[in-house]
């Protein structure tokens, strides 16, 4: 049950309910602020159980999945504005802030008045962060995305659109879980606002190493999670990865200028002397290496400027300039030996396990408790109820679990 309103409902006619309360009646903004203001109890109760369930075996860390799902945000498609239409509304907000006084004076309505004035209060806040929201987004675009400018919800700031396994865009939060994979038990929990995967991969292994705390000794994921920062960074951090095929090394392109007839591939790579070989027979030596991308290294090779200077070709390879230069791109070597080791029987088979334990924890919370939408704003809510619905998986895990090995028969 995750509307408090209905908690609160039930608190008074359900017999359960009315266990847990002693009769009392519990107001559902309470329940509602409960929900969201006990970060530090939950993180606390969260790391706890995962303690119990480890001292009990349930929880190795040998092998960790890893995967992440979109869920739904607390806002509408349309709250999106522009910032020159956010700071319409925010000075209309603040207006009507500004209007409506002192509660305290107006006794016979000063409940609800009180409400209404939170109620706007609230708004002025959701205007302001959507405006400071606006600006981060415009901050990492391109300059491609920038031709069309950016919006933000006014009803819930931090949520962005992303696209949903089931087609179509929504304005949502990324859910990532992290599960070890002796029995499906949930031990690293975040929620982000990247509607990509990629670059999620390490906020992901520090949360499980800062809740049982220590590193997995081996994580699995898919090939969005899989690329040459992540794996560089891993292989640093001594956790053996198991991913999707990560991008193979490729052959420069040849700069302006340069026919196509004198392009990388007209020029033979020698890999015994590391030279290159050019069609007129000259020798290209490397001359260096340089990291423009992480995880990957560009060798130059360039010929001599008098081999150049006196070539009947060099309008036409050299596009007027001299002395020619290849790029050779090649994987770093932790990025080559992950590519190495992906094509082995033993990682394919660790590999094709990913689905049914990382999946499952995501159909769970969305089949059972019904969580396909979040029902609070804010990255810090929005964590606070999705560490609740994972709490009450883990628990639910337990519990079968431990029934499942109390009735389990006597091995003779």
């Amino acid at each position: 049950m995750s509307s408090a309103r209905e908690v609160a409902r039930r608190c008074e006619y359900h017999p359960a309910y009315q266990w847990l309360t002693g009769c009392e009646v519990v107001n559902y903004h309470s329940l509602s602020d409960f929900r969201v203001e006990q970060q530090g109890a939950l993180d606390e109760l969260f790391a706890q159980v995962l303690g119990v369930l480890s001292m009990d075996g349930l929880i190795t860390l040998e092998r960790v999945m890893h995967d992440g799902t979109k869920v739904r945000a607390q806002a509408s498609g349309r709250s999106f504005r522009r910032a020159a239409t956010l700071r319409e509304h925010l000075e209309r907000a603040r207006q009507r802030v500004r209007s409506m006084g002192d509660p305290r004076e107006e006794e016979p309505n000063r409940r609800r008045a009180k409400a209404q004035e939170r109620a706007a209060r609230e708004r002025v806040e959701w205007l302001e962060q959507a405006l400071a929201e606006v600006q981060k987004i415009e901050g990492t675009r391109s300059a491609k995305q920038r031709r069309k400018e950016g919006r933000a919800s006014a009803t819930d700031p931090e949520a962005r659109f992303m696209k949903h396994s089931a087609g179509g865009l929504a304005p949502s939060h990324n859910l990532q879980i992290s599960t070890d994979a002796t029995h499906s038990l949930i031990v690293g929990v975040s929620v982000t606002q990247s509607a990509s995967d990629e670059g999620q991969l390490p906020g992901a292994r520090e949360e499980v190493q800062r809740n049982p705390g220590r590193l997995p000794g081996q994580v699995v994921t898919d090939a969005g999670f899989t690329t040459r920062e992540t794996i560089l960074e891993m292989a640093e951090r001594g956790v053996d990865l198991i991913g999707g095929t990560v991008e193979r090394e490729k052959r420069s392109r040849p700069g302006p200028g340069v026919s196509p007839a004198f392009g990388v591939a007209a020029f033979t790579y020698m890999p015994e002397g590391d030279v290159y070989h050019c069609p007129q027979g000259k020798e290209l030596r490397r001359r260096g290496t340089e990291h423009p991308r992480v995880g990957v290294l560009h060798h130059v090779y360039s010929a001599k400027t008098a081999d150049c200077r006196g070539c009947a070709f060099r309008t036409k390879c050299c596009a007027g300039t001299s002395p020619r230069r290849i790029y050779r791109l090649e994987n770093a070597p932790a990025v080559t030996a992950f590519a190495e080791k992906m094509q082995t029987a033993a990682a394919q088979a660790i590999y094709r396990l990913r689905g049914m334990v990382a999946e499952f924890p995501h159909a769970w919370l969305k089949a059972k408790i019904g969580l396909r939408q979040f029902r609070v704003r804010g990255l810090r809510k929005v964590r606070c109820e999705a560490l609740w619905a994972c709490l009450a998986y883990n628990l639910a895990q337990w519990v079968r679990l431990r029934w499942k090995c109390q009735n389990a028969p006597a091995q003779l």
